[in-house]
């Protein structure tokens, strides 16, 4: 299993921040696009970053059983809460680049807005597909990078900054390369641009599906 970085920092402000902005984010769209993100899913499920439980209530009953990993401490309680009204669900403390699972765990796994700030998303993305089946779906909602040159580079120079406020969010990450680098096979991918906390910019957002070959 590879081991994840020396440093991986808690950022119990932010996490606090994001819990409360969260709402109002699923208020102005993010809640449908969770409800996308998760439709017809089988199986057991690992889903990495899972932050204070937002995509517990939109798992479909076909699902037996989601394991939500996040080391965050403060979110982790907060998805711990919500998880106890969904039985199938069951968080634990780990992190996406070292997820405590033998090979092939699992049917299929969820990113959910967390690519954009693991430390690693090469090495969170190659324990994805360790602990998938092959056949086994990926499924992902995420934020990128502009496919406006001009924006991109400004998200390219608000990153550092914007980085350190925001709990090592990157503005401007290719997911979709890293996904297809990391050797899944695309299957369906939406792009859009979507604003989900008020007063910010909106930002260009992927959400799909690839497959473990």
């Amino acid at each position: 299993m590879p081991k994840p970085p020396a440093e991986y920092p808690s950022h119990s402000l932010f996490a606090w921040a994001y819990s409360r902005v969260g709402s109002a984010s699923d208020n102005r769209g993010a809640q449908g696009h969770r409800r996308q993100l998760l439709a017809g899913l089988r199986g057991n499920v690992i889903e990495i970053g899972a932050g204070n439980g937002l995509n517990f209530l939109h798992y479909p009953d076909t699902v037996t059983e989601v394991v939500a990993a996040e080391p965050e401490p403060y979110l982790r309680s907060e998805a711990e809460r919500v998880a106890r009204g969904h039985r199938q669900v069951r968080v634990i403390d780990a992190r996406a680049e070292a997820i405590p699972a033998g090979n092939a765990s699992f049917d299929a796994a969820v990113t959910s807005l967390v690519l954009c700030s693991v430390p690693n998303p090469r090495l969170a993305l190659a324990e994805l597909k360790r602990v998938l089946r092959p056949g086994g779906e990926l499924r992902f909602y995420e934020h990128v990078a502009s496919h406006h040159r001009s924006i991109a580079r400004l998200e390219g120079l608000a990153t550092p900054l914007w980085s350190r406020m925001a709990a090592g969010c990157h503005l401007n990450r290719d997911t979709l390369a890293e996904i297809e680098a990391a050797g899944f096979v695309l299957e369906e991918v939406e792009r859009f641009s979507f604003g989900p906390i008020p007063l910010l910019p909106a930002v260009d957002h992927i959400l799909g599906r690839a497959s473990r070959p």
